[in-house]
């Protein structure tokens, strides 16, 4: 059995911001069992799975990397909104929103599971995560991406009224599987 090491892979972070609410909201998918629900006081084994589904093949790791205290000090707070997405009945994905932050409101995750991809939610999803940030009444709202992310993330935020303001190059080591699996499988 090969032993897996976790790399080291470069990327760019382009970080976009929208000044003003979109004056359209794309159309919930019709013939669809779909909801999405707020959350409070999430389980943090319950963020960590749809963490890891959702982020898995886009090495979304750093809030993988937390411990349970730094984690929840970060998720348990009033001013934090984390919705989750279902699709006939089952998780499909997810947003979270940082409300805390002086004027702006940050999309600071969203995405959806593979199998919930490829069937026209996509642009419902992010609209309707945009839209609650712009129910915070924020003078923004922010989001970053990377070269990691969906090949389509950078254009779909575009169309859907984000404006790139700048880039970065970071360093994200990766996990092994079997960092993976403890991380989501705390006790």
């Amino acid at each position: 059995m090969a032993v897996e090491r976790s790399e080291i892979i470069p990327v760019t972070v382009t970080f976009l911001e929208m000044h003003t609410p979109p004056a359209y909201a794309p159309p919930l998918p019709m013939n669809r069992q779909i909801a999405l629900l707020k959350t409070r006081e999430i389980p943090l084994h319950f963020y960590r799975y749809l963490a890891d589904r959702v982020g898995r093949k886009w090495h979304w790791v750093n809030i993988l990397r937390l411990d349970d205290e730094e984690l929840a000090a970060g998720l348990h707070r009033e001013d934090r909104d984390i919705r989750v997405l279902y699709l006939d009945g089952a998780p499909a994905g997810f947003f979270d929103l940082k409300t805390n932050l002086p004027d702006e409101v940050e999309l600071a995750y969203f995405g959806m599971m593979e199998h919930a991809t490829g069937q026209g939610i996509g642009r419902w999803f992010l609209g309707a995560a945009i839209s609650a940030a712009w129910s915070y009444k924020p003078h923004k709202v922010t989001v970053q991406t990377c070269t990691l992310d969906h090949p389509a993330a950078l254009s779909l935020y575009q169309k859907m009224g984000f404006s790139p303001v700048a880039q970065t190059t970071e360093n994200v080591r990766t996990m092994t599987f079997a960092e993976r699996s403890a991380s989501v499988m705390r006790p």
